[in-house]
Formats: structure tokens, sequence, C-alpha cells
């Protein structure tokens, strides 16, 4: 009987160790199609603090600006209502704070939602005793990968006014959006929309960004990390499954594995080949999920 259990042990290990594998070299298709328009990716790339500074530079049009500190994924509490997970935080030596997030679909940089991200940095931001005024200098910024405000212009700058007087109220919030759809070589904000949505490296004008991105894509250190890093949200889907209920079965914890993918902007066919499932059926269960939210 001993033994019998320990060939089931050999055989089950041998069958997950051989449908990791699998999974692996699932991963590594899909991160040759990923861009730093892609969540996952993104994240990634603004590890290294460099990339980050080099594009808040060209947003802002400020070669003096320097990053002081960041955070990624940074989770906002709010214990009165919704909380929100912001892409990226980051403060510069001028103590100036700057929420910068990437997005693939218009609904995902509504003006709602810019104007929250704006509340949630600064509810955040002063501790007990503090006053008003000492509140720093804050910017939002979406990179959305359409024209959100429909203007047809590369970038736009968004400040309160005094209505009757016509000039800026000076709280010092403000808010950015940035259409990756115009990719202009002739400038240096159109330029970096294009190296945004560059799948090599070899492709991208910005020398600093298409390093980073030759370390994740092309070095074995840089690809494994990155295999990990989306099995994890491939386990976090089926556990995610499992947890809502044990009676559901392997198609409805796949559901979750879809949109947990869906959720940090991996395509559409991407996502399809990592479910075995047909890209039709993926877009559905991604529809839905939408619905529910």
């Amino acid at each position: 009987m001993e033994k019998a259990t320990q060939d089931v042990r050999r055989i089950n290990e041998s069958t997950e160790e051989h449908e990791l594998e699998n999974r692996y070299e699932k991963y590594k298709r899909i991160l040759e199609g990923l861009t730093i328009m892609s969540d996952i990716f993104m994240r990634n790339v603004l590890k290294k603090r460099e990339c980050t500074e080099y594009i808040l530079r060209i947003i802002m049009d400020r070669e003096d600006l320097e990053v002081k500190e960041q955070m990624l994924q940074k989770d906002y509490k709010n214990l009165q209502g919704r909380s929100a997970i912001l892409d990226s935080v980051v403060c510069d030596m001028e103590e100036k704070r700057y929420n910068v997030e990437i997005q693939q679909e218009n609904e995902g940089a509504s003006v709602k939602r810019a104007r929250y991200h704006s509340s949630l940095l600064d509810v955040n931001e002063l501790k007990e005793g503090q006053t008003f005024e000492e509140l720093p200098e804050s910017y939002v910024i979406f990179i959305a990968r359409n024209d959100v405000l429909g203007y047809g212009l590369p970038i736009y700058h968004i400040t309160k006014k005094v209505e009757e007087v016509r000039e800026d109220f000076q709280d010092d919030a403000h808010i950015i959006y940035v259409n990756a759809k115009i990719k202009d070589k002739e400038t240096a904000l159109g330029r970096l929309m294009y190296d945004l949505q560059c799948r090599t490296a070899d492709e991208m004008f910005s020398e600093i960004l298409a390093e980073r991105v030759r370390e994740l894509k092309e070095t074995p250190e840089g690809v494994d990390s990155m295999c990990r890093e989306m099995d994890e949200i491939y386990n976090e889907g089926i556990e995610i499954g499992i947890e809502r209920g044990l009676e559901k079965g392997k198609m409805e914890m796949k559901q979750e594995t879809v949109l947990s993918m869906a959720n940090l902007g991996m395509p559409v066919e991407q996502i399809a080949a990592v479910v075995k499932e047909s890209i039709g059926m993926v877009q559905k269960w991604i529809s839905e999920g939408k619905t529910a939210v």
C-alpha cells in the first residue's frame, strides 16, 4: 500500500511539473507580445526607477524632474467607501506627488475615476495634526490607448478655474490625460507613446526603456521573473474560484482566471491561449464580468 501511495505521489508530481512547464512555454509566448501598455509588463518596467523618471520627464516637460520614491500597485484604503489600487504613486525631490495610470480601455480612464484618484492621494497624505496647507501639489496622469476626451490632441492638462474671473483655482491638484493614439515621431511625447506600444526593444527610441524591456524579455532572469508572476496570477484566479465555492466546476474557475488576467491588461488572444478556450468565449466571460461589477 505504501509503495502504491508513493507511486501515485510521483505520478502527480510529474504531471504537475509537466503542466507547469507547458504553462511557462505559453507565458513566454505571451511575454513576447506584451508592451508597456499592458499592466503586468508596465509594473515590471517601472520597477526600474529610471524608467518612471524618463516617462514623467517627457509628460511633465521637465528635464530636471527626479524621482525620490515610488510605490507600485499602492493600495489606498477608504474606510468609509471604495478603496483603489493605484498603478504607480511617485514623489519627486520637490515633494510633488504623481499617480501614473496606464489604461487599455476608455472606461478605465473615466474623468470621474481621475477625480477619485486625486481625492485618494489627498486623503492619504495628511497625518494627524497637519494643516490643509501642507497638502503637496499632485498630478493624476492617465495614459490611455485611445483619445478619452475626444478633442484629437496628444495631451490634456486639466485644472480648476474661477469662472467669473477666468483665473486658475490654486488648489495645486492637477489631472493630465495623454492620448497614446498619437505617436508623432517628431515630438518627444509622440516618441514616448510609440515606445510604450512597441513589442521589442529594438523598435524603441528610448534607450532607457529599451534596456529594461530587453532585460525582461531577453534575459533568462527577466523571462523567469515574468513567467513566475504570470503563474501567480493564474493560480490566484484558480484559488479565487475555489474560495467562492468548492461546488463550482472547472469552467467557473477558468472564468475567474480569465477575469484576473484581463484586469492586468493581458490581450484576449493571449488569455485564450493560457486557459485553452476560444477567443469568443473569453470575450464573453470578460464582458459578463464587467457587467457584474
